[in-house]
């Protein structure tokens, strides 16, 4: 059942997605046409492998995506548009468009529909990753077809090194942050203008103050670690990447 589809256009679909209070009907065409669209499908927003690996690492290296010619990096799931918002909300995932087939009629005509009666979801998409260009999928990789919930090859290093074996991808950086900030913004806009992947801790969400002061030190933010040591506030990442 799922087979790649590799050489065939993307399937003609209208996708139902919410923008603010409104309705708004997004099509294939207005999404693939003219573009070069890396697209990773998953069983559910807010599961754990979908949240904790799948969304983020794509997001996480959409900079060097972006090097690469690739003009969008989309999310598909059997979910409706109330719910992937609230997803991409919660991932911070500023860098993926998440697309809602809430239908799965995108993901049927994939060939990608799977039952997961036994979790209670119904039918759901099967994990995969494509590279579509101009509406022609050009690249697939598809899970294989085992038991439970595989995930080894639709992840984002995988695509990527796809199109660009020759990239070193670099571990991302954690960044400690607290909301309202301006020095974190000053931090993660310089993070994100290099294309250097990072993982975000908020203070007073993710891990408390006084957590803050016994990993760095310091009650202060940014504080900011590359590989697994400590590397300083927004200035010795400013004088790291000079």
């Amino acid at each position: 059942m799922t087979q790649s589809k590799e050489g065939s256009s993307i399937p003609d679909v209208t996708f139902r997605t919410r923008e603010g209070d409104e309705w708004v009907d997004v099509n294939s065409k207005s999404l693939f046409s003219g573009k070069n669209v890396v697209v990773f499908s998953l069983p559910g927003a807010f599961t754990p492998t979908c949240s904790a690996t799948h969304l983020p690492r794509y997001n996480q290296l959409a900079g060097l995506f972006k090097d690469q010619g690739v003009d969008e990096i989309v999310c598909v799931s059997v979910n409706d548009g109330f719910v992937m918002n609230a997803w991409k909300k919660d991932q911070e995932a500023e860098n993926i468009t998440v697309i809602p087939d809430g239908n799965g009629e995108f993901s049927d005509q994939m060939g990608m529909l799977v039952e997961k009666n036994d979790l209670g979801f119904g039918k759901r998409s099967w994990r995969y990753s494509m590279y579509v260009t101009d509406g022609t999928i050009k690249k697939m990789f598809v899970e294989p077809e085992k038991p439970g919930d595989p995930f080894e090859v639709s992840d984002a290093d995988t695509m990527l090194n796809y199109l660009a074996p020759e990239v070193k991808v670099q571990e991302p950086m954690t960044i400690f942050t607290k909301v309202g900030c301006p020095y974190c913004e000053k931090a993660k806009a310089l993070l994100i203008e290099k294309a250097h992947p990072f993982e975000e801790v908020v203070v007073g969400k993710d891990i408390t103050l006084a957590g803050l002061k016994a990993v760095a030190g310091d009650e202060s933010a940014p504080q900011i670690f590359k590989e697994g040591k400590y590397l300083g506030t927004e200035d010795e990442l400013a004088a790291f990447f000079a």
